[in-house]
């Protein structure tokens, strides 16, 4: 298993944001959790992670090298570290459909089934059978049945438990079909969502039952709103931007800006898409306010 010591993470984050972590480890297979230290943070491909300028000083471990993909007739297991792009388009080549939504998504496979992640009509649930996790012991094996999925929300967010690999049983179509869908997606993405050339994190907040947090935050006059170098993208308002040097502090001053106008003007308490790394006291305090879990 790899280590590394005062890790810088920023180039690693979709946000480019962050500073370095104390003690990262990189599990290269199931064998190699059972050795990791009972109390590490485990991260993803970070693409909806915003991680502390100041650093942080805990332990954590990376799942980026979980990344094999196993194909069983119309069945695919594919491990946490597994980006959605790769997967979509591994499996299109085999004419498998179900996971065209993640050709548009930067993350990763076990921060996908974490969140029950989903776009453009289809989402985790609808295609999941089970996932290996690790519950902080020992490696088990969850059924769909067992997941508790709902909106951006899976069991493994009540119970802290890690994703490591994921089942999938997929539906056979015509690859060109398949690469069709795609396509189509990836151009939903550029109209609705910025590029990765623009630093960012994806949604800053989940969409209320029944309503959108763009549309509140739009009516709340947020587009284009900045604090230092974290900007409200001009095009979406449920969007942050990294405009070039920008902190984690002025993103969690600029979420608590847009939460707090939200709840001002509509009564509606909005619930962070966003998760955060660190361990800088005035930092905790705004997740805090936030609360980001």
């Amino acid at each position: 298993m790899l280590t590394e010591d005062d890790f810088d993470i920023k180039n690693h984050t979709s946000f480019k944001i962050g500073g370095k972590i104390s003690k990262i480890y990189f599990p290269e297979s199931l064998d190699d959790i059972k050795d990791l230290p009972s109390k590490s943070v485990v991260i993803g491909n970070l693409s909806n992670t915003l991680v502390s300028s100041y650093g942080y000083s805990g332990e954590v471990f990376s799942t980026s090298k979980l990344d094999e993909i196993k194909l069983d007739g119309a069945k695919v297991i594919a491990g946490a570290g597994v980006k959605g792009p790769k997967l979509a388009q591994t499996v299109a080549e085999y004419g498998l459909s179900g996971l065209e939504f993640m050709i548009g998504f930067p993350g990763s496979v076990g921060g996908e089934v974490y969140m029950n992640a989903g776009a453009n009509g289809q989402q985790i649930s609808d295609t999941f059978l089970s996932a290996k996790v690790f519950d902080g012991n020992s490696i088990i094996t969850l059924t769909k049945d067992k997941m508790d999925f709902s909106y951006r929300h899976s069991i493994c967010q009540d119970k802290r438990y890690i994703v490591l690999e994921a089942e999938f049983e997929l539906t056979q179509k015509n690859p060109d079909e398949i690469k069709r869908k795609m396509v189509e997606n990836l151009e939903f993405r550029k109209m609705h969502q910025p590029s990765l050339a623009l630093p960012n994190c994806g949604s800053v907040f989940k969409n209320p039952e029944n309503n959108s947090a763009g549309k509140l935050l739009d009516e709340c006059g947020v587009k284009e709103l900045q604090i230092g170098g974290a900007k409200v993208w001009e095009n979406h308002a449920n969007f942050i931007i990294n405009t070039g040097g920008a902190t984690s502090t002025d993103v969690l001053k600029l979420m608590l800006e847009m939460k707090q106008r939200v709840k001002e003007k509509f009564g509606i308490e909005l619930v962070p898409e966003i998760k955060f790394l660190g361990d800088n006291e005035d930092e905790v305090k705004l997740c805090e306010q936030l609360k980001i879990r």
